[in-house]
C-alpha cells in the first residue's frame, strides 16, 4: 500500500511558508502566488478558501470596501499555497477595484498559476449606499464535464 503523503522536497520551492515575519506588499502582487505539487491528481477534489477580511479601495473615491472572498477549486497538478495567498489578497487592500473586477482578477491570476480543472470565486461584500455586492465568477476546463459543472453552479447562483 503507498502512501500519498507529501515529502519535504514537494516544498522546496515554497518561499513565504515557515519563512518567519509576513512582509505585506503596499500594491496588487500577483506574483508572490506559489504552488506546490499535489499528491492526488488523479482524484476529484475541492479546495476552498473563505477570507473573510478582504479589503479593497473603491477606484473612484478611493474608500475602503470590506467583504469576504470564497475561492472553490478543483486541483490538477498542483495546488497554491495558503500563505503566499494570504499575502496575495492581502495586496488588494491598496488597490482600487470594484468589486466585479477583483473576484474576476483572482479567479484569472490562481487560473492562470494553477491551471486547477475548475475554479470559482465568490464576493461577499458589506453594503455601500444600502447596497451590498456578491459577484461570482467560475470556470472549468472546456468541453470537458468541469465546464458542464461551471455552467450548472453559474446557473444555480443565488438560488
Amino acid at each position: 500500500m503507498s502512501n500519498n503523503f507529501r515529502k519535504m522536497s514537494d516544498l522546496s520551492g515554497l518561499t513565504l511558508l515557515g519563512g518567519g515575519e509576513s512582509k505585506y506588499t503596499g500594491k496588487y502582487t500577483p506574483g508572490i502566488l506559489e504552488t506546490f505539487p499535489n499528491s492526488h491528481p488523479d482524484a476529484d477534489y475541492m479546495v476552498r478558501f473563505d477570507c473573510p477580511e478582504f479589503t479593497t479601495l473603491c477606484p473612484l473615491t478611493g474608500q475602503p470596501d470590506f467583504g469576504s472572498i470564497r475561492i472553490n477549486y478543483i486541483p490538477e497538478q498542483c495546488l497554491v499555497e495558503s500563505k503566499s495567498l494570504k499575502l496575495y489578497l492581502f495586496s488588494f487592500r491598496n488597490h482600487g477595484g470594484f468589486h466585479e473586477d477583483c473576484v474576476n482578477v483572482i479567479l484569472k491570476d490562481l487560473r492562470e498559476l494553477m491551471k486547477p480543472k475548475y475554479i470559482e470565486v465568490e464576493g461577499n461584500f458589506m453594503p455601500r449606499g444600502g447596497i451590498s455586492i456578491h459577484p461570482y465568477v467560475n470556470w472549468g476546463i472546456p468541453q470537458t464535464h468541469y465546464q458542464e459543472m461551471a455552467w450548472n453552479r453559474m446557473r444555480n447562483f443565488g438560488i
